[in-house]
């Protein structure tokens, strides 16, 4: 351990709190894969913070989910206490943030708990697109921003390179950007040391009414809903009755205490401290996330202003495979949204698949994300139909509509006009791929906005595309096409009118409605044959001819036939009569008619699936 640092308190209860002037609070913000929890790692072991010997990559990334993908899902807090070189000792709460565009969310609420944020950028990959777009979120948080460039010992760093790219970007001097590596450890003690020296003390009243936001929160079987929370004003101590102030819910905290990484009792917080408090609760409906913690006996005023709502933008069905496991599913997607403030649901059935909710996610790799928590985290057995978009309907009768699935769309007669939502899309690329990217997003009926130089070798493309467009593999086709190296991100724009239509999938004719998908008029027949033959292949042989359909309302534009199995009734006529192998046949053909008259065709999950890979191809 490092002999100018101090390890983290041990005692299970303090009775005092920091001097605010010596706690910061910062978070580290990054492009997906620059090094956030590496560097975390580092400024873990320097101030003592983790036993050498339970020590290991990524510890803040506490789920094997996080691990296994290398990326960090949610934001983690954790206590760090640091004797800087003028002998004073600093409090540090530091919150890694994720990288990908899907959980922003998650990173907006990290931001709005800190003074500060560390900005890495990789040596050799530069700038990317959610590094610009988690800048502008903490600049708009009015944070100090202190720049570091990562990956210094890589043999394609170009750290001079991108500290003037990145001092360009900030306004600042050259010598503020800090040139690390940190999985080497190299100048990793002067990012704690610019830490201490340029981010703020946070400010607060310690004498003035208790007000803690809450920026996160778990459920836990034993302590109810556990609250990370963020001290504002006043001080928060055990025993006090405490007040969530926008549902009004009353609750004595079971637990106070620090993120050590681990939880760590310390019966109080004070002003500008980050830590958690355990409420409790029960119910998941009392204490959510943006929403202010006070006394119940001296309630402060007024609230802190929390999140605004987010909005999710990929819909799907999540229907367990077994049906008695509905309420086992709805359980575990409350206690999902406890934890994941973007995820939103609500119950819908399904001719085909019986009893399930219409979820509502930020993206695919969300969706991806959450379908693994609730198999891996809960057990479930869960089957999810193919995503779409919110589509808003204008009705013959001046009606506004918005939908969630095709099977909420109303007959074609009553559709005066379909909306579908449009977004802004960045592309930064090296320019040697501009060609095999604007003809990925030509062919999706992106429109071509503008082309900016950032420097010799990279270039952003901005583009307007419908969000349907972008959906399902876009992103793995981007990285197939530059062979990594490019990034994106996208932000929504509005709703417009287009020529959609709803693509029905009949089987035997019966039209399944979690296969139903609204596709754009020009795309449909290409889409309605894919689709038909895929469903060929996963449809497992019936003892009857098995018809498969495309349809536009009532018109069929592709059909294919999954053929009987056929069972050889002659087996045992060696010879003899003919007739007698007449009556045989026409009895098994008048089985097969009366089967496929009552017959039922169980559609397995691949079925489901294949409406995603659509565009594989």
């Amino acid at each position: 351990m490092n002999e100018d640092v101090l390890p983290v308190e041990t005692t299970e209860t303090r009775t005092s709190t920091f001097p605010q002037e010596r706690i910061r609070n910062f978070c580290i913000i990054a492009h997906v894969d620059h090094g956030k929890s590496t560097l975390a790692d580092r400024l873990l072991e320097l101030t003592g913070t983790v036993d050498p010997r339970e020590m290991q990559e990524q510890v803040l990334d506490s789920m094997d989910l996080e691990r296994e993908r290398g990326v960090t899902i949610k934001a983690s807090p954790v206590r760090m206490i640091y004797r800087a070189p003028d002998g004073q000792t600093y409090e540090l709460n530091l919150i890694d943030t994720p990288g990908h565009v899907d959980f922003t969310y998650e990173v907006s609420r990290a931001l709005a708990a800190c003074e500060g944020a560390i900005l890495v950028v990789d040596a050799s990959q530069g700038i990317e697109a959610q590094t610009l777009a988690n800048l502008f979120m903490a600049l708009e948080q009015d944070l100090e921003i202190i720049p570091v460039v990562n990956k210094i010992d890589l043999p394609a760093a170009r750290p001079d390179e991108v500290a003037a790219e990145v001092a360009a970007l900030l306004g600042v001097d050259e010598a503020e950007v800090i040139r690390i590596s940190a999985k080497e450890g190299t100048n990793v003690e002067q990012v704690l040391a610019a830490v201490v020296e340029r981010i703020p003390p946070p400010s607060g009243n310690p004498a003035g009414p208790l007000r803690a936001l809450i920026f996160d929160s778990q459920y836990d079987p034993y302590k109810g809903v556990v609250a990370s929370v963020r001290v504002v004003d006043g001080v928060l101590r055990m025993g006090a009755l405490l007040r969530m102030m926008s549902t009004g819910a009353d609750f004595e905290p079971v637990e106070i205490g620090i993120f050590a990484p681990d939880m760590r009792s310390t019966g109080v917080l004070g002003p500008g401290e980050v830590g958690y408090v355990a409420t409790g609760l029960k119910s998941v409906r009392d204490a959510r996330v943006g929403d202010t913690i006070t006394e119940a006996a001296h309630p402060a005023p007024a609230p802190l202003p929390g999140y605004k709502r987010l909005k999710p933008m990929v819909f799907a069905g999540i229907y367990p495979v077994e049906s008695d496991d509905y309420n086992a599913l709805r359980d575990a997607l409350e206690k999902l949204q406890l934890n994941d403030a973007a995820l939103t649901f609500e119950p819908e059935t399904s001719q085909a698949l019986g009893f399930g909710f219409r979820a509502g996610f930020l993206g695919m790799f969300h969706m991806e994300i959450v379908q693994e928590r609730l198999e891996r985290e809960y057990g479930l057995d869960v089957l999810f139909t193919a995503p779409s978009v919110a589509y808003k309907v204008r009705t013959t009768t001046g009606e506004e509509l918005t939908i969630h699935s095709p099977a909420q769309l109303p007959e074609p007669t009553r559709i005066e006009a379909i909306l579908e939502p449009w977004v802004r899309l960045e592309i930064y690329t090296p320019v040697e791929y501009i060609g095999p990217m604007m003809d990925l997003v030509m062919k999706r009926r992106g429109i071509f906005k503008r082309q900016d130089y950032i420097d010799q070798r990279r270039v952003l493309l901005v583009y307007e595309i419908p969000l349907s467009e972008i959906l399902v593999d876009f992103y793995n086709e981007l990285k197939a096409r530059s062979r990594g190296y490019a990034s994106m991100d996208y932000e929504f724009l509005e709703y417009r009118p287009g020529d959609l239509v709803k693509l029905d999938i009949l089987v035997a004719g019966q039209p399944v409605d979690a296969l139903s998908v609204i596709v754009h008029r020009d795309d449909a027949y290409r889409k309605g044959q894919k689709l038909v033959s895929r469903m060929k292949d996963v449809i497992p042989r019936q003892l009857f001819d098995v018809a498969i359909q495309a349809a536009i309302g009532k018109k069929v534009i592709s059909r294919a036939t999954v053929k009987a199995l056929r069972k050889d009734v002659l087996a045992k006529c060696y010879g003899g009569d003919v007739t007698r192998k007449r009556k045989l046949l026409e009895k098994q053909k008048r089985g097969k008619k009366r089967l496929k008259m009552v017959g039922h065709v169980e559609i397995p999950q691949e079925a489901f699936m294949s409406v995603l890979k659509l565009e594989e191809e």
